[in-house]
């Protein structure tokens, strides 16, 4: 006979069946649409929505539920005026790889728009992460990111003008600023500071990377450091929930 408690690795535990057994109508749903989109493989369209009600013998806003989990999972895209099986998420690993680098080992193409570059003085909150004194020039880079042309994320960078003086007369805009910073700067990154946490996006951020403002955001603060200590940058990169996933390598701490 089978363990009550045994299931595939990585799933949740007992497919997500409360130790009481009573599963919400909803979730029954849609346990059954996800075999169904495995069924139909990436791309696949499903069925409108009265049609899996009658399939499933549950009213439409129970299927709309169920759907709804399914497109925050990523499981399932807008299509049209349809659902369509999702392709997977995006890795990106944690570490001091540029977006651009991370994209492009997964077979995908990267690209960024350009949203704006404008230079401002340094407020005092940004003065220890960019080292640079109060009211010093500092660039703000601010870009939609790409993947295979598709709105993943948003990311906002700020440096020093004194740092990267020509950045707006040499710089291309859909590339990668690292690249930029290491080939044509000679400035070489030393190390960061990471914070990862979920947030909604602002209605402003909603429509720029063009998602629903209910969706879960990834967002990351990253402050980096150059091969000599210095501070150099400080990014604010937002990611779709349903479009990425981050890894990271960890070590056994020494004593």
């Amino acid at each position: 006979m089978e363990e009550p408690n045994r299931h595939r690795p990585g799933s949740p535990v007992r497919s997500g069946i409360p130790e009481h057994g009573r599963v919400p109508k909803y979730y029954a749903v849609k346990a059954r649409i996800s075999e169904l989109v495995t069924e139909l493989g990436e791309g696949g369209l499903l069925p409108t929505e009265r049609d899996l009600a009658e399939r499933y013998e549950v009213s439409r806003e129970t299927v709309r539920q169920a759907l709804r989990e399914l497109l925050l999972e990523g499981r399932l895209r807008r299509s049209g005026r349809g659902t369509a099986v999702a392709g997977p998420k995006l890795e990106q690993p944690l570490s001091l790889a540029s977006y651009t680098e991370g994209v492009r080992r997964q077979g995908r193409r990267p690209g960024r728009n350009l949203i704006g570059l404008e230079r401002f003085p340094c407020p005092a909150e940004l003065v220890a992460a960019v080292g640079a004194e109060v009211g010093e020039p500092v660039w703000h880079l601010e870009r939609v990111l790409l993947a295979d042309d598709e709105r993943v994320g948003l990311e906002s960078t700020y440096v020093r003008v004194a740092r990267a003086p020509r950045l707006d007369v040499d710089f291309q805009p859909d590339s990668s600023f690292y690249q930029y910073l290491r080939e044509q700067l000679g400035i070489a990154f030393g190390d960061a500071d990471e914070k990862l946490e979920t947030v909604l996006a602002t209605p402003r951020e909603a429509l720029l990377i063009g998602t629903p403002p209910a969706l879960p955001m990834l967002l990351i603060h990253r402050f980096s450091r150059d091969q000599d200590g210095r501070p150099l940058e400080r990014v604010r990169s937002l990611y779709r929930g349903d479009r990425f996933s981050f890894t990271t390598h960890l070590t056994r701490l020494r004593p």
